[in-house]
C-alpha cells in the first residue's frame, strides 16, 4: 500500500539544512521529489538503513524525483551560495 504525504514548501536561507521525513523504526520504502524554484542550488540529503548517506544537488530551476529503499531521513541543506524556495513531497510504500 502506497501513501502519499502532504507536499511540503520550504524556504530555506543560505546554509540552513532541514530534515522532511524521518522513519527510524527500520526505514521504509519510499520516492522522494524536490522542485527547487529558487535561485541557488540546494542538496537533497537522503539517509538508508545499512548504506552511506548520499546526498544530490538540485541546480536552480531545476527538480529531482528518486525511488529509495529502506529510507530512513530525507533532508534538505542549502549551499553558501544563497537562499532556496520549492517544494518536497514523499510516497512511502510497502513493496
Amino acid at each position: 500500500m502506497a501513501i502519499l504525504l502532504p507536499q511540503q514548501f520550504y524556504n530555506l536561507a543560505a546554509g540552513v539544512g532541514k530534515s522532511y521525513y524521518e522513519n527510524l523504526f527500520g526505514g521504509t520504502n519510499a520516492s522522494i521529489t524536490v522542485n527547487n524554484f529558487g535561485p541557488a542550488p540546494v542538496e537533497l540529503v537522503v539517509t538508508r538503513v545499512n548504506a552511506p548517506v548520499i546526498t544530490y544537488t538540485i541546480p536552480a530551476g531545476n527538480s529531482l524525483t528518486l525511488s529509495v529503499h529502506l529510507l530512513l531521513v530525507a533532508a534538505l541543506l542549502t549551499t553558501v551560495a544563497g537562499t532556496s524556495t520549492g517544494t518536497i513531497q514523499i510516497a512511502t510504500s510497502d513493496f
